[in-house]
């Protein structure tokens, strides 16, 4: 077992009368390519809020880097790609660098000025997504999959520890999401920031993740990706006879 970055202990969650998380205890572990999957309502997205600190658990506990969550503030640590990133005014008019460098604000303060320090950060993102010679394009003008880009180098601007990410391919196309997927093994494997995507795409996921949380009526089925026996999870999360294996030897 590893460095835990994020650990969940007995919480629960609802929404008027819906519980849709029932006591759930889990953890984030250093190195993770973690993927959350399940049905339509299952809490999925939830639970990523739940994760970043956006809502708290209506029982439970959450530690951040051993950390309480109340008492946490090294937010830097932590990057985060929306559901539907590349769904925004496409008429806003700011340029590529500007986007990424808007993360920065918290670094330098909304009346800090990017000195030459930040702006070498903002070139590195932009670098190690391949869009660093866009970085003086509108971003409503980039396609789908160019501005999924920008919003990733926008995340790892803070160089953060771990990124969230909820339903990151949506909008975008096959060979964008190939692109996605590829550079997203990158930072895992080569760089060693942890990952954690909310997604719909199974077929994805038994390709690319170590470990998967598969949500369904309030309870979490956890499973490692190394042992081939992921179907069994996901028969009786979606109650379905047809379901997927996951095998992965890397």
């Amino acid at each position: 077992m590893g460095t835990e970055i994020i650990r969940v202990e007995n919480i629960s969650f609802g929404y008027g009368r819906v519980n849709v998380l029932d006591n759930v205890s889990t953890s984030i572990i250093d190195g993770d390519f973690l993927g959350i999957v399940g049905p339509n309502g299952s809490g999925k997205s939830t639970l990523l809020r739940i994760f970043l600190g956006l809502i708290k658990p209506q029982k439970g506990t959450v530690r951040v880097f051993d950390t309480d969550i109340e008492k946490f503030d090294q937010w830097g640590k932590i990057g985060y790609i929306p559901q539907k990133a590349t769904s925004f005014n496409q008429g806003f008019p700011a340029t590529v660098e500007e986007v990424v460098s808007a993360n920065l604000y918290p670094i330098v303060g909304l009346a800090g000025r990017i000195k030459k320090a930040h702006k070498e950060k903002v070139d590195e993102a932009l670098r190690t997504v391949g869009m660093l010679e866009k970085k003086k394009s509108i971003i409503g003008r980039l396609s789908g999959g160019q501005q999924q880009r920008v919003f990733i180098a926008k995340a790892l601007v803070s160089a953060p520890r771990v990124i969230f990410m909820d339903e990151p391919t949506v909008g975008i196309d096959r060979n964008s999401e190939e692109s996605f997927y590829e550079l997203m093994k990158s930072l895992n494997r080569e760089r060693g920031i942890t990952l954690v995507m909310v997604t719909h795409d199974i077929g994805a996921i038994d390709k690319r993740v170590n470990r998967v949380l598969c949500l369904s009526e309030g309870k979490l089925y956890e499973h490692d990706c190394a042992v081939s026996q992921a179907s069994d999870i996901f028969k009786e999360a979606y109650g379905k006879r047809d379901s997927w294996t996951i095998t992965h030897r890397h």
